[in-house]
């Protein structure tokens, strides 16, 4: 969560396009410094960069669109408040299209990620050395965001002067594991402070893993036909790339209790992180998922937050439902009931939090002749969520406490007490990428789909190996494939996985929340990408359009 002292490079994106904005594409790039750097820290300088790219998004837009698309939460509006031009809300019902505000962030930090990695690439001169393999598997990365969420990307692997076609997103996933199977053994294997949020063997191999776990996803003729019955030609390499990590013996789920991963103070401590975006309040801003849980009402039950907060996210019942495992620590990654302020990562139950209000404070319907009476009322949230009978339009629940307190809310990572108005409530929690927990979970899932186990692993027990950290009772007997979906839900929830994992189960079409407000959804299985935006398409006009947008 320290600041990385960085060179700013000459090239930028533009508006996420893929092109490059240089006064002369004919210079000579060693030209542009009095000494080439050729040094390890100037090589690290130059490539500082590269990896803050996409924390803006990640920070907020990439887990925006990966949360509320999923059957994780709503984001609601709370009267006027936080309709936001419906950005929201074509997240959760699934009709957005190429002019929602939020994917363009998306797409512009990861060309901007892979226009920054083209550039040091080309400053060291040599795609086969030791310093361009991090800058090789970093461009890897930003292509499996873009061909994650938008399918077909431009490939460009050096200085362009004209934009090209969108490659096939096949083309572009095979493109990605050409890349990271040459870098990978030039890549550090070193696991410290040093190599903390930078791309390693193991940042690698992960990385590998979730492409070829979605393997025929991504190779799909078309991404609409996709059916998780379809065969997997890469399971075999997902084992193979989990044992890669464990037998390195670099990690573990147990260095830390589970919601003590997330806190504002984590970082390279945390041993289940293979591969995290670093964040801190003061140097490196972006990441504000408190902000959005947190209740509207609620500013001060954690600490005296100098700026108001969002309360506008809820867990949606169903997904809650799935934390019922009795004694599992993962149980309390959300708050709800009664509540209490809090203190050291713990509610407070010998103080109530509490809201000077009254009864139509509380129901803004109430007619009673005692309505506008004031008394102090003890903040309770609800499971359940419903919206305003006229509401639909907006996902509007209402800008009283009752409204304000319809669904749980996750403190998975935890708002930082430490923030000032200054810091613009960004908060310090480190983001996790890739977790050791989740590569016991994706070989579990590839030997459940049919690979073959190797070292005496089972589905079970690399699931049990996650139940023991947690406290959650063992499995007894062989887990399904609907089990193990489960279990990464509630092991990777707000972490920005549950989409990916939704469409390759074949369940990114199903009804949850308030999807039924766009029946259409259900059916429209175009969505499993999403259009690239028209900012975007506006500047490349030769482009085609993803189907259905």
């Amino acid at each position: 969560m320290k600041s990385i002292p960085y060179i700013r490079l000459f090239c930028l994106s533009i508006l996420g396009v893929a092109t490059v904005s240089c006064t002369d594409l004919d210079v000579d790039i060693k030209s542009q410094y009095t000494e080439f750097p050729s040094t390890e820290r100037a090589a690290e300088a130059i490539s500082a960069d590269v990896y803050a790219a996409y924390r803006g998004a990640i920070g907020y837009n990439h887990w925006m669109v990966q949360t509320l698309s999923s059957d994780e939460a709503v984001s609601l509006a709370i009267g006027t408040d936080y309709y936001d031009g419906g950005r929201f809300r074509e997240l959760h019902v699934h009709n957005w299209t190429p002019d929602n505000a939020i994917l363009p962030s998306m797409w512009d930090g990861a060309m901007t990620g892979i226009n920054l990695a083209n550039n040091v690439l080309t400053i060291f001169g040599d795609d086969e050395s030791v310093n361009a393999a991090p800058m090789r598997a970093m461009r890897a990365y930003f292509y499996f965001l873009l061909m994650d969420n938008f399918g077909d990307a431009p490939l460009i692997t050096g200085k362009v002067d004209r934009i090209p076609a969108r490659s096939p997103r096949a083309e572009i996933a095979r493109f990605i594991e050409s890349e990271l199977v040459a870098v990978r053994d030039r890549l550090p294997e070193e696991v410290s402070t040093a190599t903390y949020g930078k791309a390693t063997r193991y940042m690698a191999d992960a990385l590998l893993a979730k492409l070829y776990l979605n393997w025929a996803v991504y190779t799909a003729a078309d991404v609409a036909t996709y059916t998780p019955s379809m065969p997997n030609e890469k399971l075999a390499q997902v084992v193979a790339m989990c044992d890669d990590i464990i037998a390195s013996g670099q990690f573990n789920l147990s260095s830390h209790r589970f919601l003590e991963k997330f806190r504002p103070d984590n970082g390279p401590q945390i041993k289940d992180f293979i591969f995290a975006m670093p964040f801190d309040r003061e140097k490196q801003r972006g990441m504000t998922y408190a902000r959005y849980w947190i209740h509207r009402s609620g500013q001060n039950q954690f600490a005296p937050l100098p700026q108001s907060v969002g309360g506008t996210l809820r867990v949606l019942p169903e997904f809650l439902a799935k934390f019922n495992l009795e004694g599992d620590d993962r149980n309390g990654a959300y708050m709800g009931g009664l509540q209490y302020y809090w203190a050291d990562y713990a509610p407070d139950l010998t103080r109530p939090f509490t809201i000077r209000t009254s009864k139509k404070g509380i129901n803004q319907d109430y007619v009673g002749a005692d309505a506008d009476v004031t008394f102090d009322w003890h903040m309770e949230t609800t499971k359940e969520i419903s919206l305003r009978p006229d509401g639909g339009p907006t996902l509007n629940a209402g800008n009283d406490q009752r409204g304000r307190s319809m669904g749980y809310r996750s403190v998975k990572f935890y708002m930082d007490v430490n923030v000032t108005a200054a810091n613009q409530r960004s908060q310090s929690n480190d983001v996790p990428i890739f977790r050791y927990a989740d590569v016991l979970l994706m070989k579990a899932e590839a030997i459940l789909r049919g690979a073959t186990a190797t070292n005496g692993e089972t589905p079970m027990s690399l699931i049990n190996q996650i139940r023991a950290y947690v406290n959650a009772p063992a499995l007894t007997s062989a887990p399904t494939l609907t089990m193990l979906l489960d279990e990464r839900a509630r092991e990777f929830s707000d972490e920005s996985w549950r989409r990916n994992d939704l469409i390759r189960f074949g369940k990114f079409e199903e009804n949850w929340g308030f999807k039924s407000l766009y029946p259409a959804g259900s059916s429209e299985n175009f969505r499993r990408i999403f259009p690239v935006p028209r900012l975007v398409m506006n500047v490349n006009n030769n482009w085609i359009q993803n189907n259905g947008y």
